[in-house]
């Protein structure tokens, strides 16, 4: 958690986990079909360079989303209405709804960190289903 005179925010750590294992599920993809082992090893690229580039920021108001130093989506926590972690086991996908759209989201940062922040910041939206 990083701290400023005005506010307070935490920035959730890189997960390499997903984009790797897609990778690594290209390789044998690749021995069957080449172009699915070459289709699928694309997507674990796009993957790892979307955990390379953007960062998940919780402020005292919003989620924001970072492409290196810029921000490129602001979500206020006022306008969540619920949000979950799909697949326990191994966490691959964060989705939440606001009020006027839904987003879903590849774990692409530390699965844990990223369920603690949801529930200081928005624990309100989680019990309203």
């Amino acid at each position: 958690m990083t701290s400023t005179s005005a506010s307070t925010y935490t920035d959730l750590p890189p997960s390499y986990r997903i984009p790797l294992a897609v990778i690594g599920l290209a390789i044998p993809l690749a021995f069957v079909k080449l172009w699915l082992g070459g289709l699928v090893g694309a997507f674990g690229l796009f993957l790892l360079v979307q955990t390379l580039t953007l960062t998940l920021r919780f402020t005292d108001t919003a989620l924001e989303v970072y492409r290196r130093e810029t921000v490129i989506r602001t979500f206020p926590y006022a306008d969540w209405q619920h949000w979950e972690i799909f697949w326990g086991p191994v966490p691959v996908l964060f989705y939440f709804r606001e009020v006027n759209s839904i987003h879903f989201l590849p774990v692409l940062f530390g699965p844990s960190e990223l369920r603690t922040c949801l529930e200081t910041h928005c624990a309100e939206a989680q019990d309203s289903q």
